[in-house]
């Protein structure tokens, strides 16, 4: 995303600055690694030679949802854990690059046997296999709040891999439809829920018996 100046239409004598999209093709190993304290992108999207039938390439999106803490730098055994330096890298694919790093770094990080860092060499990444390597991450610092149960809103990481342009339209229409019906209807009949009418081995309903658990009663049937 950048910012360019136009005039404002209904004021041509003044200037108004507004966002547009710029498109960059990041075309080198180097290019499409982001340190962990660098910014990213708004959108990072990987798009195949093949379009949709709207004309558009055919790819996905990496949409990064927590990144980790700070990195341990300058020391002799930061090389071991070399992939945390970035929150994205993405290199060309190899069978003798499997993994990030390896069991046996943890009792010889100063002279380890996979560095993550040897991964990044420039090559071009136009037209081939890639790898996405991403380090996700937060921090949770247990409170009172955690008793009995943590939750998890706010305690999320990860990260997503969506569709973008890769379809026609939302796969989801595809889908079979969905069932609804309120508390005023009864779920067992088949004029509300075809489910109903399937065999219990083939619709595998649960099965929740009535019970009390301090003042709360449950008397669902399915």
């Amino acid at each position: 995303m950048a910012f360019e100046t136009v005039k404002a239409p209904w004021s041509p004598e003044n200037k108004i600055h507004r966002m547009k999209i710029v498109r960059k093709v990041l075309d080198t190993e180097n290019k499409a690694a982001f340190r962990l304290h660098d910014n990213m992108p708004r959108h990072i999207y990987f798009a195949a030679n093949s379009t949709n039938k709207w004309g558009h390439k055919q790819g996905y999106r990496i949409q990064m949802v927590s990144f980790s803490g700070d990195h341990l730098r300058n020391r002799s055994m930061e090389r071991a854990i070399s992939w945390g330096r970035y929150k994205l890298a993405v290199t060309k694919r190899k069978e003798k690059e499997p993994f990030s790093t390896s069991i046996y770094n943890q009792m010889d990080p100063w002279t380890p046997s996979v560095a993550f860092a040897d991964f990044l060499n420039n090559e071009s990444i136009i037209n081939e296999d890639l790898v996405a390597w991403i380090t996700a991450g937060f921090l949770h610092i247990p409170h009172a709040e955690d008793i009995p149960n943590t939750p998890t809103l706010g305690n999320v990481i990860g990260f997503f891999l969506r569709p973008y342009n890769y379809f026609d339209d939302d796969p989801s229409m595809d889908s079979p439809d969905s069932v609804f019906f309120s508390s005023q209807q009864d779920p067992t009949s088949c004029d509300v829920n075809y489910l109903a009418c399937m065999p219990k081995t083939a619709a595998c309903l649960p099965s929740f018996p009535p019970f009390t658990y301090e003042g709360f009663q449950n008397m669902t049937t399915l």
